[in-house]
């Protein structure tokens, strides 16, 4: 299928990933369009605006998987601690 985003079951032991890999893609694409839209701008092209869209829409994509892996990782602590 395709990388959903959430953690493998954890090994005991061993730390969890500090954030998803999904994030982390959303990251790199935001830092790169943002770039890209920086280079299109001094161009004097306004495609740039097509960039700073993209950016924003990865941006909110990194928040959302960053915030839903905080939110498991709190489910997870509680049901632990209640058993």
């Amino acid at each position: 299928m395709g990388d959903t985003g959430r953690a493998p079951a954890a090994v005991p032991g061993q730390e969890p990933s500090p954030m998803p890999r999904l994030a982390l893609y959303a990251l790199v694409v935001c830092a790169l369009a943002v770039a890209a839209a920086v280079v299109s701008f001094v161009q004097g092209s306004f495609l740039g605006v097509i960039w700073v869209l993209l950016a924003g829409l990865s941006s909110n994509m990194a928040w959302y998987y960053i915030r839903r892996a905080k939110v498991e990782k709190q489910a997870a602590a509680a049901a632990a601690a209640q058993s």
